[in-house]
């Protein structure tokens, strides 16, 4: 018994306190607009792309066809996270190759838990 108690306790342990769930997702077509900051800066990192996207979008009233609407980044405060959520989620080699260079469609999936975001991950729609 004693030893079904610790393997039970050790079990318990190795669970997360809090399972990630699906939040919210999104289509985005990556355009020009996508590629540089509100200054003209380009942007060389896909999170920044990313980023930039979902400001145009919900900021500043500026889409691409294919562009969907999303439940998280509307809030300034989610998209300064998302370079953390990118780094907690994954991101494929070629869909980080893609959206740097523009022109691309992508898929994103937003995972936390209520309202908080902790990971996205992002793949290139083929």
């Amino acid at each position: 018994m004693r030893l079904f108690l610790k393997a039970l306790a050790l079990s318990l342990l190795a669970l997360p306190a809090h399972a990630d769930s699906l939040i919210g997702s999104y289509v985005a077509y990556i355009g020009g607009d996508d590629l540089y900051n509100s200054k003209g800066a380009r942007l060389s990192e896909p999170w920044q792309v990313l980023r930039q996207d979902r400001a145009n979008y919900h900021r500043f009233g500026i889409s691409q066809a294919g562009d969907e609407w999303d439940p998280f980044f509307s809030s300034i405060d989610n998209r300064a996270a998302m370079e953390r959520m990118i780094m907690n989620g994954t991101i494929e080699p070629r869909a980080a190759r893609i959206l740097v260079n523009g022109g691309a469609t992508v898929f994103v999936r937003i995972y936390g838990v209520g309202n908080t975001g902790r990971s996205v991950r992002v793949t290139v729609v083929d």
